[in-house]
């Protein structure tokens, strides 16, 4: 088991020295606190994420959107003023 680089032995080593310093008491709410400063971390990193990958396709389907527009101009070319005075004369 080898959670942030530490392993099993060293995550021992400061459970000990946390029991020794907080006392018995203490440590269960430190680790309730603990737990909900990190969950509350890893639910605002889903939220960035989630809203990172929402603003990515909505700009992917813009650009895809901007693609067919210019692909239709192309296929399609409509008069320019200079085609229009042509065809006047």
């Amino acid at each position: 088991m080898n959670v942030f680089g530490i392993g099993l032995p060293e995550m021992a080593l400061i459970l000990v020295i946390a029991l020794l310093v907080f006392g018995p008491k203490k440590l269960p709410e430190i680790g309730r606190s603990l737990g909900k400063a990190i969950r509350g971390f890893q639910d605002a990193s889903k939220e960035f994420e989630n809203e990172f990958k929402r603003e990515a396709q909505q700009l992917e389907e813009s650009v895809t959107m901007n693609a067919e527009l210019e692909e239709n101009k192309m296929a399609n070319p409509t008069p320019t003023d200079k085609d229009k005075t042509q065809m006047n004369t």
